[in-house]
């Protein structure tokens, strides 16, 4: 549990530093004064102050921010305030978070094609390194209770004096209809240590039901050059960002039309289960798991409501076409209004969770 903990505040710290790093760096190459980066929100832990601004790390990890002077529409006369400057600057600070959660993505899917990337292969592509994984298990049947998990990868199964080491789905299930009703062996590897688990299979099965209950796929590893991955990465980045921006469009339209609800949705308590989820299958699962979450952080951060980048670039976008800017108390309640209303969706999707997991 600590250790699923640990790696969520990781992959949280990862997407935030990476998405307030945007718009601090362009703030910083714009010569735009930054009184603070920090990572969560208050009340403070810490900070360091180095040259102008402050380096904060906050109590709450479910965000951070970049404060910035007249970011709200202040104005103080100060030439270096978000307010003096132009347009195409004002709106590049704002932008920029999205951008660098996009880059973050494209490095990381990048790395995993060099690294290695799993991918599904058929019984019938020959394969010596592919490996039988189970990726689910049936509630109350014989592998949960003998102790299989999710993650898991078959190494081989045994029954009396009889051993078949494991390469694909097709000589498990044979295994397995051979020895209805009988105790098996399967030897499993687990995060690196190898498992024996033995289980009962069902003589007669349900509709609904596996003789063992459980799902498998066939996992092998696809690696690149440099190259390729950087190409191989650019090529999935963009497809992932429009499958996300399609499914989060989809979504959104289901909910106002009563066909979705927010029980649908996870926060972060259902994140850190996909989290745990995803790590039993590996480091390189938890990388790619990485990288589409930093997509969804960027395609949300677009949307045009208050509180988020998209809200504030929909605000600078008018204040440009209608010639002057906004009321600086105006902004200031528009911005903080939205905020609170985020801060209670996140509280009433943590609620779901929490009613999830009873």
């Amino acid at each position: 549990m600590f250790g699923t903990i640990l790696i969520f505040l990781l992959i949280l710290l990862v997407l935030v530093l990476s998405h307030e790093f945007g718009h601090f760096i362009i703030a910083k190459w714009r010569g735009v004064k930054v009184e603070e980066f920090a990572f969560g929100f208050p009340p403070r832990l810490f900070s360091v102050k180095k040259g102008e601004t402050k380096y904060s790390f906050n109590l709450l990890p479910l965000g951070g921010y970049v404060k910035i002077p007249g970011e709200d529409g202040e104005t103080d006369g100060d030439p270096r305030s978000f307010t003096a400057q132009p347009f195409l600057t004002k709106f590049g600070i704002i932008i920029a978070g999205v951008i660098f959660n996009l880059i973050l993505a494209y490095i990381l899917i990048s790395a995993s094609f060099m690294i290695g990337i799993p991918v599904p292969l058929e019984d019938e592509i020959q394969n010596a390194g592919a490996e039988v994984k189970i990726v689910a298990v049936e509630k109350g049947s014989p592998a949960q209770i003998a102790g299989i998990e999710p993650g898991d990868t078959i190494r081989n199964v045994s029954f009396g004096g009889e051993q078949l080491s494991i390469n694909k789905i097709t000589e498990v299930r044979n295994f397995i209809l051979d020895h209805k009703g009988k105790e098996i062996s399967l030897s499993l590897l687990r995060s690196g240590n190898v498992i024996e688990a033995k289980a009962v299979i069902r003589s007669e099965v349900r509709d609904g039901q596996g003789a063992l209950g459980i799902e498998m796929a066939r996992i092998g590893i696809e690696r690149t050059s440099i190259f390729g991955g950087l190409a191989k990465g650019f090529s999935h980045t963009a497809d992932m960002t429009v499958l996300t921006g399609k499914a989060l469009f989809s979504f959104f339209g289901s909910l106002f039309s009563g066909r979705e609800s927010f029980e649908s949705v996870s926060g972060p308590i259902g994140i850190a289960r996909i989290v745990r989820d995803f790590s039993r299958f590996g480091f390189i699962f938890l990388v790619q798991l990485t990288a589409l979450l930093s997509i969804n952080l960027a395609i949300i951060n677009l949307i045009p409501f208050p509180g988020l980048d998209g809200g504030r670039a929909l605000l600078l976008i008018i204040e440009q076409l209608k010639g002057s800017p906004f009321n600086a108390k105006v902004t200031r309640a528009i911005h903080a209004t939205g905020f609170a209303f985020l801060l209670a969706l996140i509280a009433l999707v943590t609620y779901h969770d929490i009613v999830k997991m009873m």
